[in-house]
């Protein structure tokens, strides 16, 4: 292992887009372009999947543009050739079987498998160390709202929360629950044998729980020597720094690594307007600079616990992507420490992503993958996210128009 005392410089547009051509380079222009317009936006956001459950021809479109961007393939085996590219830059990949909003056993049992298939596949590829999955793939939304709303009124520690919550359950919706268990079961049982790691996805806080207690079940399970499961932490709730830190007392109290895939969060407007609707406490911070805090504090105390964390610093915030990396060097260990691992969603944020890897970093891109029909939500978020979060539109456009600049005058 080498300690890199030269932190990696984010404005490096060179590294940033050495993966892509003058005409993909281009393309990634217009779309976020048209990602910056939000009238576009939302009448596309309206528009696409309205057209794609009418069945008109509206795929070949997609797939030439915002799929291209933001998705790895329609299949797996699609995924192939994007992993071999990022890995010949030293770019690593987490893989997401991007379906979502399925409902019913047959389902679940179905997503169950393809995350199965998805671990088997990047245990053959070399730079795939990880895949992401949601529970709400595995689980009814119902049935996890159930049980959040036994968990969240008893005073107790998660687990115990967890126990007392099950008790409380009808004999049938206890047998839909083993179910789900038995899935997560066979996906992070499978996972670790194979030494790929899974992160579990946050979801909305009023099904939040019984994930939670899922996951620090999963994690004593599995991560005995090395962290093979993570829980994701959303940092722009209030209360996850605390609950971070009683989840690190749990592992270490229990002898595992815990696993933690920091983020900002996903759900914010959504989550507000569900507060005021039912008239409870906001859980989301109330502005940009609390969130970063947090985010910042949660980074911190990982890192000084390293030995017992799995970190996956999940950001496109280039302060905390820089932070991480001096906290490092600070402590005197090496950028690619194995416990730590930086990642960015494909299609955006390559600026911090590459010149991460060229510093020597673990550092991988989210790639989701999957029918076009299936991931549209995805990629409407996505649009919508680049819509809503200005500044990184922004940001985004000028480092590609930079690039597209030096590669001008350099020619």
């Amino acid at each position: 292992m080498s300690t890199h005392a030269l932190p990696p410089s984010f404005d490096n547009t060179a590294l940033a887009f050495q993966y892509k051509s003058d005409p993909e380079l281009k393309k990634a222009r217009f779309l976020f372009k048209v990602m910056s317009n939000p009238m576009l936006v939302q009448l596309g956001t309206r528009l696409t999947p309205w057209s794609i459950r009418m069945g008109l021809p509206v795929k070949g479109l997609i797939r030439s543009t915002i799929f291209s961007q933001f998705i790895g393939g329609e299949t797996l085996e699609q995924t192939i050739p994007v992993a071999a590219k990022l890995g010949s830059f030293q770019v690593k990949v987490i893989l997401d079987y991007g379906v979502e909003g399925k409902q019913g056993e047959h389902f679940y049992d179905q997503a169950r498998d393809e995350f199965v298939r998805v671990i088997d596949f990047a245990a053959t590829q070399p730079n795939i160390p990880f895949i992401s999955i949601k529970l709400t793939g595995l689980a009814r939304f119902e049935l996890l709202e159930e049980l959040h709303r036994k968990m969240v009124v008893i005073n107790k520690p998660l687990l115990e929360r967890y126990e007392l919550a099950l008790n409380q359950l009808s004999p049938a919706l206890l047998n839909e629950w083993g179910r789900v268990c038995s899935r997560m079961e066979k996906i992070c049982f499978h996972a670790t044998a194979k030494k790929i790691a899974v992160a579990l996805d946050a979801e909305e806080t009023w099904i939040q729980e019984p994930l939670d207690a899922l996951c620090a079940i999963m994690m004593e399970l599995c991560n005995k020597k090395s962290p093979f499961v993570y829980n994701t932490y959303q940092l722009y709730r209030t209360d996850r720094l605390e609950f971070l830190q009683a989840m690190q007392q749990l592992a270490s109290s229990r002898g595992y690594i815990s696993g933690a895939k920091l983020v900002r969060g996903a759900y914010m407007e959504k989550e507000r307007k569900r507060a005021t609707q039912l008239g409870y406490t906001s859980p989301i911070n109330p502005n940009k600079e609390a969130t970063d805090k947090l985010y910042n504090s949660a980074l911190r105390f990982c890192i000084q616990h390293i030995n017992h964390f799995g970190i996956v610093v999940a950001s496109h915030n280039e302060q905390s992507c820089l932070l991480a990396f001096n906290l490092l060097i600070e402590q005197g260990l090496p950028s690619n420490h194995p416990h730590i691992h930086w990642s960015q969603l494909y299609g955006m944020s390559d600026n911090i992503t590459f010149n991460l890897a060229a510093a020597g970093c673990s550092v991988s891109k989210y790639l989701p993958f999957g029918p076009i029909e299936d991931v549209v939500p995805y990629l409407m978020r996505r649009a919508q996210e680049n819509t809503s979060v200005k500044g990184q539109t922004g940001r985004e456009l000028g480092l590609i128009q930079k690039e597209l600049v030096r590669r001008a005058h350099s020619a």
